[in-house]
């Protein structure tokens, strides 16, 4: 019989999609019929106090959690998320209910051994209730007490040796797709940045120095599977610098309907005879492709690296040869200043080990950033703030026009001297030779 009657939370458990609240009840039942055989570290019945006070925030229209105040592991500032029931007499099991952030392996590859040792250490010291994975990547353990805090903490790193990830104004754990493991459109080893990213800036992780948080995102092509021109601080985006590779007896082969589009994705209905104008050239947003007869022509100086051609016709186009990234800066999700994406700052740079000339990018922004970014306030609020040719001038960058996200709405330009051809001291005859009066 259950702890608490949540006539509330079980409308969530209505209808054909799966729901949270069913999960926490398996796991209240399981932790109930396991309570003789398992020597649980914290509270048997912390999810069925879960479910209680939910359904008491849903019946009284506000949340029941305070904020947990400094609490974590021992030399690190991050990590660890305190959470506290307002709540506890009524509901102790959940009187502490502190979140732990641990660092995924890059690209999600985790082998059924590894999980299965840490949703053991989770059941044993922790609510076993997870997330997989936080907005940021991270393996979240949803619900652990203040003195198992350094018991995960010591497990993780010796038995499992993995880490705890970021939580705070400090480096969140860096993120990346499948990268060339297992995808062919891939322009960049995005499993093997992030890593190096996470090992080389490590310090940044786990104590907080920042104004506010920072996300490292590594998406090997701009079909972006880790969506991080939108959920990033600083984007990486593995892109192409030549020209698209074209087969063009694949190409016929797509028309005369010998290939499926679209890899076979779409094949569960009858959509009719392939139309390779309709569904391909005439969809490029920069409309730089056509077909001269049988053969298909990319005017690749237009292209915008939209993907959807190579999508659409995977056997016969393919990215190019000559592969490295662009970095766009400042995305986040609306807190202060509303929603942002990336705006980008270095349209092409090599991304290859050991990745020396992006980390001396990184940190001149961070150097500048820790100076002069306001407290809670995110890399490109700062930019917004500061201007972007101001970032631009920090990491020493050339102005390029590809960054220019659209024409300067500000009449007022101050030039700098080094900046005028013949400085300030110019004679006048110099100018009316060239101006005639």
């Amino acid at each position: 019989m259950a702890k608490h009657k949540t006539p509330l939370l079980d409308e969530l458990e209505k209808g054909p999609w799966p729901s949270f609240v069913s999960d926490i009840k398996r796991e209240a039942e399981s932790r109930t019929k396991n309570a003789n055989n398992v020597e649980y570290q914290i509270p048997v019945d912390v999810c069925e106090d879960l479910l209680g006070v939910l359904e008491l925030s849903y019946t009284d229209g506000e949340t029941h959690w305070k904020h947990g105040g400094i609490v974590g592991v021992f030399g690190y500032g991050g990590g660890v998320i305190g959470r506290y029931c307002d709540q506890p007499e009524q509901f102790p099991g959940v009187a502490h209910f502190h979140t732990v952030r641990v660092n995924q392996p890059s690209g999600f590859y985790y082998s059924t051994d590894f999980l299965k040792q840490l949703c053991d250490l989770w059941e044993f010291r922790g609510s076993g209730l997870t997330n997989m994975h936080g907005s940021t990547g991270d393996i979240v353990w949803l619900g652990t007490t203040t003195p198992q805090l350094e018991e995960i903490f010591y497990e993780l790193t010796h038995k499992l040796d993995t880490d705890l990830g970021g939580s705070g104004s400090n480096l969140r754990t860096p993120a990346s797709c499948l990268g060339m493991s297992r995808c062919q459109y891939s322009c960049i080893d995005a499993q093997d940045l992030c890593h190096d990213l996470t090992i080389e800036y490590q310090d940044f992780l786990h104590r907080p120095a920042f104004p506010y948080k920072f996300k490292f995102k590594v998406d090997g092509c701009p079909n972006g599977c880790v969506a991080s021109i939108a959920r990033s601080d600083l984007s990486f985006i593995g892109l192409w610098k030549d020209n698209i590779r074209i087969d063009q007896e694949a190409v016929k082969a797509y028309i005369g309907g010998e290939i499926k589009p679209n890899a076979g994705a779409h094949s569960g209905r009858d959509w009719g005879k392939f139309d390779i104008n309709k569904e391909v050239i005439d969809l490029c947003p920069t409309n730089c492709m056509w077909m001269e007869g049988n053969t298909l022509k990319i005017n690749d100086k237009e292209c915008n690296h939209c993907m959807h051609c190579i999508n659409a016709l995977p056997r016969a186009l393919r990215i190019g040869e000559e592969t490295g990234c662009a970095m766009l800066l400042g995305a986040k999700a609306p807190i202060l200043d509303g929603a942002q994406m990336g705006t980008l700052i270095v349209p092409f740079i090599k991304c290859e080990a050991p990745y020396t000339e992006i980390k001396d990018l990184i940190e001149k922004l961070f150097e500048f950033w820790m100076e002069e970014g306001k407290n809670r306030e995110r890399v490109g609020e700062t930019m917004k703030r500061v201007g972007l040719y101001k970032i631009l001038q920090v990491m020493e960058l050339e102005v390029d026009a590809r960054v220019v996200q659209e024409p300067r709405t500000n009449p007022y330009i101050f030039w700098k001297e080094e900046e005028v051809p013949g400085g300030w001291d110019r004679q006048i005859e110099d100018y009316r030779s060239r101006h005639k009066m």
